[in-house]
């Protein structure tokens, strides 16, 4: 996972350069530095420390000491970056202050110079960086464990609701006398649903293929209830390699469609539900009946979880004849 830089980042830095670069002029004032010194040093340090900490904490450190953990490499391409931005800005400052060049340091001074310069030059504000994005880790932990023990609480509260288990097993009765066959469908699918919800109740993701599964017994149940007051037809159009989706998302879609829409005047409800590489669209046309544009209960749960698992937000259209929702699909690297 590479680091993200945000705005108070970018003002911490601004802080810290406006700070160094004042005690710098000040410094340069008191030696008598010529005035390119100051147009030229100061900006070539603050470009200079912004490559150093880019290069370290979008690149260096995520890739090869935490994801591939080869600590020489992370120390050989450290070096060399230290070394090559060091060199570079000893010369354009020995040439900015207008010295001797027959005093320039020979190559291994110079390149201790370097190695020592540069980590002078970046390790106040890489500290202060690494510092707070270290606060900012921990505080997200934080509000990932509380969100999912709520999650936790709200998954076993929908498990256990009363009034799904009573409607459903109203459709079971009325199917016992009038279809037995359709009966003992309709058992193994609910079986199926709760041995389910039992065995992620602790997930906070699932492959998106089992999810799917989980949406095709859940259909079966809809559509039996109901009739032909609902019509569902997923269709997949990518691989469903390493791709999840929060747990319960998809029924959380489907129970939005049918308790905000009902068939009227036999009006068939359609939803189609494609799912592309990135995303996953659900598509419902809309019944008469619906009077708000509020999110319900599961949807806006779902909302804030995709806030801790994910950098992208659920997107939604609504207009007069449909509703359509679109949910990230989480991808997990295989690489070591």
């Amino acid at each position: 996972m590479k680091t993200k830089f945000n705005k108070s980042d970018f003002l911490l830095l601004a802080s810290y350069f406006i700070v160094s670069i004042s005690l710098g002029v000040f410094d340069y004032y008191q030696r008598d530095a010529y005035l390119q010194e100051y147009f030229i040093d100061f900006p070539l340090q603050v470009v200079n420390t912004l490559i150093l900490i880019y290069l370290f904490m979008v690149w260096l450190i995520p890739e090869y000491f935490i994801k591939r953990k080869k600590y020489f490499h992370f120390a050989f391409f450290g070096l060399l970056i230290m070394i090559g931005v060091g060199v570079l800005q000893r010369y354009i400052g020995f040439w900015s202050g207008k010295n001797d060049w027959s005093k320039f340091p020979t190559i291994p001074v110079l390149i201790l110079d370097a190695i020592s310069g540069t980590a002078e030059q970046m390790g106040l504000p890489f500290a202060f960086l690494l510092t707070k994005k270290f606060y900012e880790g921990q505080t997200k932990m934080l509000d990932i464990e509380k969100q999912q023990k709520e999650n936790e609480l709200k998954l076993l509260r929908s498990q256990l609701d009363p009034h799904f288990l009573f409607n459903n097993l109203n459709t079971l009765d009325a199917l016992i006398d009038s279809n037995p066959e359709k009966a003992k469908e309709y058992i193994n699918r609910l079986s199926l649903i709760y041995r389910y919800l039992i065995k992620t109740k602790d997930s906070e993701i699932m492959e998106l293929t089992a999810e799917l599964d989980f949406a095709e017994n859940y259909i079966f149940l809809i559509k039996t209830r109901f009739g032909d007051d609902y019509d569902f037809a997923i269709t997949k159009n990518t691989s469903f390699k390493d791709k999840f989706i929060p747990t319960g998302a998809v029924q959380a879609l489907l129970e939005n469609v049918v308790k905000h829409n009902k068939a009227q005047n036999n009006k068939q409800i359609k939803t189609t539900i494609l799912v592309g590489d990135d995303w996953l669209v659900s598509s419902n046309t809309k019944s008469n009946s619906i009077t708000t544009n509020s999110l319900g209960t599961g949807l806006k749960n779902l909302k804030a979880r995709y806030k801790l698992l994910s950098n992208k937000n659920i997107l939604i259209e609504n207009n007069t004849t449909i509703y359509k929702i679109a949910i990230p699909i989480i991808k997990l690297s295989t690489e070591s």
